[in-house]
């Protein structure tokens, strides 16, 4: 992705950064479907532009912080470990 600053139409400081669903799932480690389905079904808030899907980086940092908040750690497995024994 090109990294400079757009000044924005209207005078009033520089248009937010825009990520494609390749950049978002890159940056995320995830498969650039599941990005995709995220768009889609509104857990990532974006943009279309044309036939294609923009998120803003602001809109993927309130994902992830939203994420973190509702992220709870697995209880621990109380069934004991499996030995195999040797035939």
């Amino acid at each position: 992705m090109i990294d400079i600053d757009v000044p924005a139409p209207d005078g009033g400081g520089v248009l937010p950064r825009l990520l494609t669903i390749r950049e978002v799932a890159d940056i995320l480690r995830i498969h650039y479907r599941t990005a995709y389905r995220l768009v889609k079904d509104g857990g990532i808030e974006a943009i279309r532009v044309g036939t294609q899907w923009r998120v803003t980086e602001d809109a993927l940092h309130e994902y992830v912080a939203r994420g973190w908040r509702h992220w709870k750690p697995e209880p621990a497995r109380n069934r004991p470990r499996q030995c195999k024994l040797p035939l």
